[in-house]
């Protein structure tokens, strides 16, 4: 599967993005299978989780820095899922990536290196 991500931007802080994930290329499997997880990876730091979603949308998941200011959605039929991101902060700043993987584990599912798809990154800059 193949995956573009887009939306990213230039926004002041308390401003708001919506990053978009289009996924095409499926062999196997459609996009309804596949669990999608949004990565950012800030300069000088790891890549680290922002926030999952599960099969038909069943369960979603943040990070603590997240949590309340973005919501993770996803709409099967278009092929695509979002980050919606609000009340931005400077500590926002990264280049965020969408990934997918039709296996899930609880315990394993944060880290980048449970996803072999990846999409090739949207840089999102917050002014302070």
């Amino acid at each position: 599967v193949q995956l573009q991500a887009s939306g990213g931007g230039f926004v002041q802080a308390g401003g708001s993005l919506r990053l978009s994930c289009a996924a095409s290329g499926f062999t196997g499997f459609a996009f309804r299978n596949y669990v999608i997880v949004w990565f950012r990876q800030a300069p000088g730091k790891e890549r680290e989780f922002v926030a999952g979603i599960t099969w038909s949308s069943s369960s979603t998941y943040y990070a603590d820095a997240v949590k309340g200011r973005f919501t993770i959605s996803r709409d099967d039929a278009q092929n695509t899922a979002y980050l919606q991101m609000n009340s931005l902060t400077a500590e926002d700043t990264a280049v965020y990536y969408c990934a997918a993987e039709v296996r899930f584990m609880l315990a394993t599912f944060k880290s980048p290196a449970s996803y072999g798809n990846w999409g090739q990154g949207t840089q999102v800059t917050v002014s302070s």
